[in-house]
């Protein structure tokens, strides 16, 4: 431990209206597959929808189930589309055929874990999946519920990664999973990735979703005053983008965008952070040059997306003394994002007089603090440490803490190591 391109924009292939997102929010409180589950609820709810003929018997009924298949109907084509054009930017050479079978083999060997957790996702009555908070195709985030209702509880906001590619909320479910557990809220946001937007639309998403949680959370049994926000990888660094633009706009006294004093803590894991110093690895990793400037909408806007730089603007000197206090978590071993651009986003930090910490861990990668570890079980030093900083002054929190069993293995050593080794990560 130490503390130490431009492209064009892709328009939406659909929005929603208020009326259809307001429908749509109420008729995502809970999952599909809960709604026609085979309890004895369940079949009650069928035959009050369906009736004997096995069709909807109202008009309203009807539109609910009309509704659900024009959005899978779209979300299809949205996904088809954009595959297409995204393999247009990466072409079908060597280096992505390799990197696609290694993924596939790593998601295979961690397969146990992963269908542990889906039933988790799809099946819980604790998870609020796709709660709309903007006009956005995919301006829809995922809530995860503790089973204690007793008293407002703290939130965590966590923002995906995927290399600003494959970023998608369902990638937060572990986390959301382990962190219920503990007594603490998950809103897991979804935001448009390449090249369906570019960094822009990103950032903007994530200070929309951002400023509904601090606005609505209250609703859902959490405590406005207590909110936590947390990226992993490119998901760390849209939202430490996001954070500043949070606090630019506070700074201004901007009414429409929420107070960034209700988020207590920043919770960087594995991010990329100086943009200008990752250019040239992320093409030798395959994220190549030109698709990266496309993403981040040309090479003179990557100054302006890299928080290590833009912390040290003097003319956003105000905006940056209202940042929470700053911890960064990376791992020595980490080949996609080295742990140096945490060092130097701490450096910058602290030479503009902002709270920050960084906490390395020694051999880690890329996967092992976000999923191998995890999906381990047992004690894990970077989840206590999160949580004890939530629960931090929450004496009662803390003993529960303390006594806590250890957490589930979900897959067995043998294939967290074999799956080490191939990760593509």
């Amino acid at each position: 431990m130490s503390t130490a391109i431009q492209a064009d924009r892709l328009h939406p292939i659909y929005s929603f209206g208020d009326e259809t997102m307001a429908s749509a929010a109420e008729d995502d409180k809970r999952p599909v597959l809960h709604r026609f589950a085979s309890d004895s609820k369940g079949l009650q709810r069928k035959r009050r929808i369906f009736g004997k003929t096995g069709r909807p018997t109202t008009p309203r009924q009807l539109q609910a189930v009309g509704r659900e298949i024009e959005h899978a109907a779209k979300e299809t084509y949205l996904i088809t589309r954009l595959t297409f054009t995204l393999l247009r930017y990466l072409g079908v050479g060597y280096r992505w055929i390799r990197r696609f079978l290694a993924l596939a083999c790593y998601a295979l060997l961690l397969m146990p874990g992963f269908l542990q957790v889906a039933y988790y996702y799809f099946f819980s009555r604790q998870v609020r999946r796709s709660v709309v908070y903007g006009d956005q195709p995919r301006n829809r985030l995922d809530l995860y519920l503790p089973t204690n209702s007793n008293g407002p509880k703290p939130v965590v906001i966590f923002v995906t990664g995927g290399a600003w590619i494959i970023g998608y909320k369902a990638w937060g479910s572990l986390l959301g999973l382990h962190l219920a557990e503990r007594d603490v809220i998950v809103a897991c946001l979804d935001y448009r990735n390449f090249p369906q937007g570019t960094i822009s639309d990103m950032v903007k998403d994530t200070c929309q979703g951002i400023s509904f949680v601090c606005n609505k959370i209250a609703d859902y049994g959490g405590d406005p005053d207590r909110i936590y926000l947390m990226g992993q990888s490119a998901g760390a660094h849209i939202s430490a983008c996001a954070l500043l633009e949070l606090a630019v706009k506070e700074s201004q006294r901007a009414t429409s965008f929420s107070n960034v004093s209700q988020i207590k803590a920043y919770f960087g894991l594995s991010g990329g952070y100086n943009l200008v110093n990752l250019v040239d690895h992320f093409h030798n990793r395959g994220l190549y040059q030109s698709i990266f400037l496309s993403i981040m909408e040309g090479e003179q806007s990557l100054k302006t997306y890299s928080p290590a730089i833009k912390v040290q603007d003097p003319s956003i000197g105000h905006a940056v003394s209202l940042l929470p206090p700053i911890m960064l978590f990376h791992g020595t071993a980490d080949c996609s994002i080295p742990s140096e651009s945490s060092k130097t986003f701490l450096e910058a930090l602290q030479k503009v007089g902002a709270q920050a910490e960084l906490v390395l861990y020694e051999g880690k990668t890329h996967t092992d603090l976000f999923l191998q570890d995890p999906l381990r079980g047992g004690k894990d030093e970077l989840f206590d440490h999160i949580v004890s900083v939530i629960h931090a002054g929450d004496k009662e929190a803390l003993d529960k803490d303390a006594t806590a069993s250890p957490r589930r293995r979900l897959v067995p050593e043998f294939l967290l190591k074999l799956g080490r080794q191939i990760s593509p990560f």
